[in-house]
């Protein structure tokens, strides 16, 4: 797994926010990132803005998930990363360290490396394909939210002898601390709700992943 930090950060995405369950539905956590006079700053390069937003991410978990069945296993060690990482005062080395935490949660042991390591040059789909190829990959594996792009650059995984799939993914249910049932939250959800179970939840969603939809862009003009 890469973890693709030399890219422009993108405010307001995935990249400094996720969301939780609350009594009111989902709610963003969000990390502050300092911005101003800085567009187009790559994500290893963005700095925390705010050191104290540690101590309030903690109490809107404790909030939320403190009578959660498996929320006191977790909530100290969690805590305790959230504040070393943040004192590094890097967005990539916060987001890393919860990757890091999350997955040995989930029992993921697949290797992760940062792209900043790899100094693979290109934009889009060719930086990606890039990187694939530099580290030994024959096939990558993506969110429908890039199909479109990933499309437009399909030549430069071609060349390369890389195919591309799609991700396809059902959402299970669990059982949350709030009803009804919302999907799509921080799979601090799932680990908070259902504990060691929580790998085998999140496995449950997967399907067979899907080829590219060549006539996407041909499609979207319809609409």
């Amino acid at each position: 797994m890469v973890i693709l930090d030399d890219v422009a950060f993108s405010k307001q995405s995935w990249q400094q926010r996720n969301r939780i369950r609350t009594r009111n539905g989902l709610e963003f956590l969000c990390v502050p990132v300092k911005t101003s006079g800085r567009l187009g700053q790559l994500i290893l390069d963005c700095e925390l803005a705010d050191q104290p937003f540690v101590k309030k991410m903690v109490a809107s978990l404790r909030a939320n998930y403190a009578k959660a069945p498996f929320f006191a296993d977790d909530i100290d060690e969690l805590a305790v990363i959230l504040e070393t990482a943040a004192g590094t005062n890097r967005l990539v080395e916060l987001n890393c360290a919860l990757i890091s935490w999350m997955a040995g949660r989930l029992g993921v042991t697949t290797p992760m490396i940062r792209a900043s390591t790899l100094g693979m040059n290109g934009e889009r789909g060719e930086h990606v394909a890039a990187i694939c190829e530099r580290v030994g990959a024959d096939r990558y594996l993506s969110p429908a939210g890039a199909e479109e792009y990933l499309i437009e650059d399909k030549s430069a995984f071609d060349r390369r002898g890389i195919s591309v799939l799609i991700h396809v993914y059902e959402h299970p249910q669990y059982v949350q601390r709030f009803t009804p049932f919302m999907p799509y939250a921080s799979a601090l959800d799932l680990i908070f709700n259902v504990g060691l179970a929580a790998r085998e939840v999140m496995r449950s969603g997967r399907c067979p992943a899907r080829a590219l939809e060549e006539n996407l862009p041909r499609m979207l003009e319809g609409h």
